[in-house]
Formats: C-alpha cells, structure tokens, sequence
C-alpha cells in the first residue's frame, strides 16, 4: 500500500506544481484548451498540491490526524475520473487529438490508483 501512496504523491505533486507555476503554458503543451485567466488552473495546482501534502504527512506520520488515508483518496480519485471521462463523452475535454489522450490517460491512472487502493483498504 505505501507503494501505491508514494506514486500518487508523486503524480500529484509533479502535476500540482506544473499546474501552479506555469499553468497556461501546461495547458497548450497538453493540446487542452487554455481559459483566458489562469485563476481556476492554478487553483486545482494548488488544490493538488494540497492533496500531495496530506499524502506525503500520513505516510511519514501514520498517527496524524489530518492526514488523507487511503479510503479517503478513493473517492477523490474515482470523482476526478468520472469528470474527466464525462468531459471525453460529451467532447469538452480537450480541442486536440494530444489533450484528448492526455485527458483519456489521465482518467485511467486516477481509475488505477482508485482501483488499487479500493484492494487494499
């Protein structure tokens, strides 16, 4: 289990970080389409970031309280799946062929470590 933790804090924290420091120029690398403000992309970096953090407490401090276990990233991990497949199905996900594998890939790493962590809960 600290296995599957450890690659969600990471995949976290990559992605909230590239999201928080340059979120407009990660949107156009990705091929997905880029709001005029970078208010709401910045604020899922940080969002993310803060998720990668409470990760990161609970495996170096088991005892914490405040930490997100396991069983809580389930459900933060299958919503975010189902957003971003629903994006896919109604065609809002991404202008280009790149935003939508990179959308679709997204989508299933949340699903795997959903998955994954639903087996060892």
């Amino acid at each position: 289990m600290q296995q599957i933790l450890w690659a969600e804090f990471a995949i976290k924290s990559v992605i909230g970080a590239v999201l928080l420091i340059a979120p407009l120029v990660a949107l156009t690398l990705a091929g997905i389409q880029k709001p005029s403000a970078s208010f709401w992309p910045r604020l899922t970096g940080a969002l993310t970031l803060g998720i990668a953090a409470s990760i990161w407490i609970g495996l170096q401090y088991p005892q914490a309280r405040g930490s997100i276990g396991p069983a809580a990233l389930v459900p933060i991990n299958l919503v975010s799946a189902a957003m971003l497949l629903a994006a896919l199905v109604l065609g809002a996900a991404a202008p280009t062929r790149r935003g939508k594998i990179i959308v679709s890939a997204g989508a299933a790493v949340l699903l795997a470590l959903g998955f994954l962590e639903i087996a060892h809960t």
